[in-house]
């Protein structure tokens, strides 16, 4: 199993009790969706090893609790933190309409309303206070805020996404002055 083949599901944030289980902070809207799960990939030494758990429940709003095979003592849990949490892509729900995933639309052709094809999206930037998407046009990067006021539809069929922007937005990246 490779980091491509799966998505990021959180990181091991602390440790909890002196039995070996520690506090994975989630990186979703539904953390309820992975309580009871039998196995995640640890990447250990830049390796997915699975690992089992034995239990795990919420904690406080978006905390998993988790206990896992094998991890017995504080020592076992030191050698855990920090490290970030994976599950294969074929876990994720299915989103519809205009959700997606980030990893899903890379790849899809970008039409804005007014400007016609903006280009192929290389990517999204989430680092920012507004993730962006990273569009590649003829070589030239045009980042676009990833806002649902700009986002008319998504067509999965056809891997393109419509969007509607700021006027002059697109024409910053192609023609600065």
């Amino acid at each position: 199993m490779t980091k491509e083949e799966c998505f990021y599901l959180g990181k091991v944030v602390s440790k909890f009790s002196f039995k070996g289980e520690v506090l994975i902070k989630l990186d979703t809207d539904d953390p309820e969706s992975f309580v009871g799960m039998e196995s995640v990939f640890v990447d250990y030494n830049n390796n997915l090893v699975p690992f089992f758990l034995e239990r795990s429940k919420l904690h406080k709003s978006d905390l998993l609790r988790v206990k896992f095979e094998d991890i017995d003592t504080e020592e076992d849990a030191d050698d855990l933190m920090k490290t970030k949490l994976y599950l294969p892509l074929s876990l994720l729900p299915d989103l519809e309409g205009n959700q997606f995933y980030f990893h899903e639309i890379i790849g899809f052709t970008m039409i804005d309303t007014n400007f016609g094809e903006v280009g192929i999206i290389k990517g999204v930037n989430d680092t920012t206070a507004q993730s962006l998407f990273e569009v590649d046009n003829n070589g030239t990067e045009i980042l676009i805020p990833m806002n649902d006021e700009f986002i008319i539809k998504l067509d999965r069929d056809t891997k393109t996404i419509y969007v509607t922007t700021p006027e002059g937005l697109i024409e910053l990246y192609l023609n600065p002055s």
